[in-house]
């Protein structure tokens, strides 16, 4: 084991300032970060990439930021690698409980919000969500390739903040 850490001490720098790391120590720490937070995104499931809400936006930034730390030296490298695993493990772990739990679902997902019921403006939610008519009918033109609101029985601003569209019955 001795061998090991006597090998790959200098090659990452290890213990060394972040300052007087060379470009092949950096680079070399970006190739291992690039594959270990592979790996973890892969542990922690597909949806903490495909989502767009904040539970997911969350892990991410932190993510970014916990291991930019371990690639610049300004954090013990592998302890670095171990604080991501542990942060992707947990939101695994949420994510399961919001599955069993509806109601801690909406604690950390949210929950959507009616913006149009039978072609007509909810303007109390649209104003609670930031959302504009403008909004509303550029999304009624990319979701459904219409302008007209009329059609709409309802629209709601998801939890990952895309608009959806549900459609009057055709008479």
């Amino acid at each position: 084991m001795n061998t090991f850490w006597n090998f790959v001490t200098p090659l990452l720098g290890l213990g060394a300032e972040p300052r007087d790391l060379t470009f092949t120590q950096i680079a070399l720490r970006g190739v291992i970060v690039f594959v270990v937070t592979l790996v973890m995104v892969r542990v922690g499931h597909k949806r903490s990439l495909s989502r767009k809400n904040a539970f997911d936006a969350v892990l991410l930034v932190i993510l970014a930021a916990v291991l930019s730390r371990a690639i610049n030296g300004n954090a013990a490298f592998f302890a670095t690698l171990g604080g991501g695993i542990v942060l992707v493990l947990l939101h695994r772990l949420l994510a399961l409980v919001a599955c069993h739990s509806h109601a801690f679902g909406i604690l950390i997902k949210g929950c959507p919000d009616l913006i149009v019921e039978d072609g007509e403006f909810i303007w109390k939610q649209m104003v609670r969500n930031h959302v504009s008519t403008h909004d509303i009918e550029e999304d009624l033109r990319l979701s459904l390739h219409s302008e007209d609101i009329s059609r709409v029985k309802r629209a709601r601003v998801e939890r990952s903040g895309d608009v959806s569209f549900i459609l009057k019955e055709e008479s």
